[in-house]
């Protein structure tokens, strides 16, 4: 695979991405986007662990690979293969903090809306 391209809005990041539909509605999961091109993210409203930039990171090799492309002015696609077999495909607009996207497994297929806080 060739090395991906890693956005510095994106990369080395922490982003809180709020679920308006989908799957995963109404739950909100915390992204670490690390500049090594690797991502982890956790549930937010679990709070017996502590924030994503406060715990030590997991060790790069456990993590999926991610890129993460301008398209336009403070727009960004954004794309990562998690272990569960997921994809997730989102449009990061920081101009009004939304995201447009889609999970998709190998037999299913959810389009996805929400909202985007940069806390990291």
């Amino acid at each position: 695979m060739p090395d991906p391209e890693l956005a510095d809005a994106v990369s080395g990041h922490t982003i809180r991405f709020t679920w308006m539909s989908g799957p995963t509605e109404g739950k909100t999961h915390e992204h670490m986007f690390h500049a090594d091109g690797t991502v982890e993210w956790r549930d937010a409203g679990m709070p017996q662990k502590p924030p994503v930039e406060n715990r030590p990171a997991q060790p790069a090799k456990e993590r999926p690979a991610y890129a993460a492309i301008r398209v336009a002015a403070d727009i960004y696609l954004v794309s990562y293969l998690a272990s569960s077999g997921y994809t997730l495909t989102v449009v990061l607009n920081f101009q009004d903090r939304s995201i447009v996207g889609f999970a998709s497994g190998a037999k299913e297929w959810y389009p996805l809306r929400g909202s985007l806080e940069v806390v990291g």
